[in-house]
């Protein structure tokens, strides 16, 4: 399957990237390595060529680069042909050189990825470092060619903007769905007009927005943050049911999944949005990449986006949250 393209600055990619965090945390018991790697290839297979991990997502967050082991192994046969980003996680405190410092974290990720090269490097989170000095950082390893571009998370305008005057950036990662649209309001109109990519992840709002989680459905107890997704409480999953509604009849008018609906949106609203759906269930990654495949009219998009404004929200992460 052939997918079209957008660009995260000039770093070409396919229209719905991937996610991998799921293979390591965050959704409860993880799958075994090799259904892990054989769901990554078989999302390259079936025309993604943009995949996103971190070097701190590993079982409860214990221990570091357990996902960029796996996705190096699935991917490390294709290399050339797609676009890798990972994430280096700094702790609040004296940074020292950043440059020595980030480059010590970049080529940890390097050799557990397999690969001399990171597409896209983003600081996972901001922690009290000046941003300056990761900018300039950063800027010296698009120098050295060990990375093509560089990105921020969970970040508001004024972040950014400081980042771009001393490295331009390819990309922003925030939280971004039909129930978390902060960004809407300064973040994406930003990086539309500066030429900066913007990576949504958790676009379908932890699976709410797939409606198959019900006021009945249990999460895992171990290492499944669903449980502290503030839409996904009891009474917020039956608050937000209305919005669950207007997916599924959308979905029903188009012959696609109320999930493939929601990115189906964002790829309509934003040019230069690229969502990373994430999950551990190769049916699921394979459903979330076939988005591209669902296209609204600009009156459905019209009349989805008026009536999706008036329903009201029940929970929210914002870029504060976790």
């Amino acid at each position: 399957m052939n997918m079209k393209t957008r660009f995260l600055r000039d770093i070409e990619v396919s229209e719905v990237g991937m996610g991998c965090m799921a293979f390591s945390h965050g959704y409860g018991k993880i799958p075994p390595e090799e259904y892990s790697i054989e769901a990554i290839q078989g999302a390259y297979g079936h025309g993604c060529t943009f995949f996103d991990t971190a070097e701190v997502y590993s079982p409860n967050l214990s221990g570091i680069g357990h996902n960029e082991r796996i996705v190096g192994k699935a991917l490390a046969g294709v290399r050339d042909d797609v676009v890798i980003a990972t994430k280096l996680f700094l702790r609040v405190g004296p940074l020292g050189n950043a440059y020595k410092t980030i480059r010590k974290h970049l080529e940890g990720s390097m050799e557990r990825l397999q690969t001399d090269w990171i597409d896209i490097y983003y600081l996972h989170r901001m922690g009290g470092i000046p941003v300056e000095k990761v900018a300039e950082a950063m800027g010296q390893l698009i120098d050295d060619g060990l990375i093509r571009g560089w990105g921020l998370s969970q970040v508001d305008v004024d972040i950014i903007s400081r980042a771009q005057r001393v490295t331009p950036l390819a990309a922003i990662q925030n939280i971004y769905s039909m129930v978390e649209r902060d960004s809407e309001k300064r973040v994406i109109p930003f990086c539309m007009e500066h030429n900066i990519g913007f990576v949504p992840f958790s676009p379908i709002a932890s699976g709410l927005l797939s409606g198959k989680i019900t006021t009945e459905t249990k999460f895992e107890r171990n290492d499944d943050v669903r449980n502290w997704v503030p839409q996904l409480s009891t009474a917020n999953i039956a608050g937000n049911q209305p919005i669950i509604d207007l997916l599924k009849e959308y979905a029903d008018l188009k012959g696609a999944t109320p999930a493939q609906i929601s990115l189906a949106w964002m790829l309509h609203k934003y040019p230069g949005v690229v969502p990373i759906p994430g999950s551990k269930n190769k049916e699921r990654i394979v459903e979330n990449l076939d988005a591209v495949n669902v296209r609204l009219t600009t009156e459905e998009f019209v009349s989805l986006e008026e009536a999706l404004n008036r329903c009201k929200v029940y929970g929210h992460r914002g870029l504060g949250g976790f």
